[in-house]
């Protein structure tokens, strides 16, 4: 069986036998988790184990593990600082920083691997232009080069531990006040300055062999009046076509109000992929992923599958074998260096 082009997520701590009736329809191609979905690692790791057993190939199984506000498992898991902070120390020491980053992306990715999580949606690519709430201190840094800087560290430290990195959001959503969560932002900018800026981390990330990309709920209104999750425009055209990105392509969460612009959920998946989506999410609408499913039937794209199969995990292993490894206690400390502020506990119902 291929990997289907929907991801959805999951009620609770363990599978019902409505989540595996829908994780077996052939449209599926991954799960999501949630907070909701963590009480312990022992308790994650049988959850992600059962969800890789429902198939062959098995389900890809994803999280957002960014740290700072965008960290779904918490206990048992080192606090991440955002990624503001590495863009912060790099403005007085690049090489400790691109360090840090490195590491950083070694621990995160290396302690979801220990629980057979195969991806985190990161690292965020978005410049932090001071302007949006939901982008904030989770983007690296303003400037372009030291986001590209860093963020290429960071896939090498998530490399080392057998996971492959995401790019979001494409093509930048850090200039634009309104949260695609709760409404459909305008970016009134013209191309030529977004390739002079806001793509450049991409562009650098994608020569560095970026294996996934996040499209961004956001209206680019000086070349398409579509969001650029569902633009043939902005995913094969210029991602695809300008870029030359061959890696996987995933929309944000249908269920966000900047889709809603599009049409109901089925409307929504089929113009995602028909954009150039290799796989779209639908999260925290049971019923709705169930349609999306069924609109879809038994999709098959060979390219997408392909380009999925590389999102799988590598390098397993367990806590206990992570922790007894000295790397592990180094990038704790390491990361304990960081510069922290208050947090909100968000648990936003989507893929960021």
């Amino acid at each position: 069986m291929t990997l289907g082009p929907l991801m959805a997520d999951v009620d609770g701590l363990e599978l019902t036998d409505e989540d595996r009736e829908l994780l077996r329809h052939p449209a599926v191609g991954g799960v999501i988790l949630f907070a909701r979905n963590y009480a312990s690692a022992e308790q994650v790791a049988a959850l992600v184990d059962d969800v890789h057993r429902l198939r062959h190939p098995h389900l890809l199984v994803a999280v957002d593990q960014e740290g700072g506000r965008v960290q779904r498992l918490r206990d048992e898991f080192t606090h991440l600082p955002p990624l503001a902070c590495l863009g912060r120390i790099h403005e007085t020491d690049s090489d400790r920083a691109r360090h840090l980053a490195r590491v950083s992306g070694w621990l995160m990715a290396s302690e979801l691997r220990a629980v057979g999580i195969d991806l985190s949606f990161a690292p965020v690519l978005d410049l932090d232009y001071g302007v949006s709430a939901i982008i904030g201190n989770r983007a690296l840094h303003k400037r372009p080069e030291v986001v590209a800087d860093l963020a290429l560290a960071y896939q090498a430290g998530m490399h080392d531990a057998g996971m492959e990195a995401t790019g979001k959001h494409f093509p930048g959503h850090g200039a634009v006040a309104a949260d695609s969560h709760v409404a459909l932002p305008v970016d009134e900018r013209r191309f030529e300055d977004m390739a002079l800026w806001d793509m450049v981390p991409f562009r650098r990330m994608i020569d560095a062999g970026l294996a996934a990309i996040m499209m961004a709920h956001v209206v680019y209104s000086d070349v398409d009046d579509k969001p650029a999750s569902f633009s043939h425009y902005w995913i094969t055209d210029v991602l695809r076509g300008q870029l030359g990105f061959n890696g996987a392509v995933f929309s944000d969460d249908l269920s966000m109000e900047g889709a809603a612009c599009i049409g109901d959920f089925s409307a929504r998946a089929r113009t995602a992929l028909e954009a150039g989506c290799d796989m779209v999410l639908v999260c925290n609408n049971r019923k709705q992923a169930g349609c999306v499913a069924e609109s879809l039937g038994d999709y098959r794209n060979p390219i997408a599958h392909t380009r999925m199969m590389r999102m799988h995990g590598r390098k397993p292993t367990t806590l206990r074998s992570l922790h007894q490894d000295p790397r592990w206690a180094q990038a704790v400390a390491a990361v304990k260096c960081y510069e922290e502020s208050p947090e909100l506990d968000l648990d936003i119902g989507d893929v960021e």
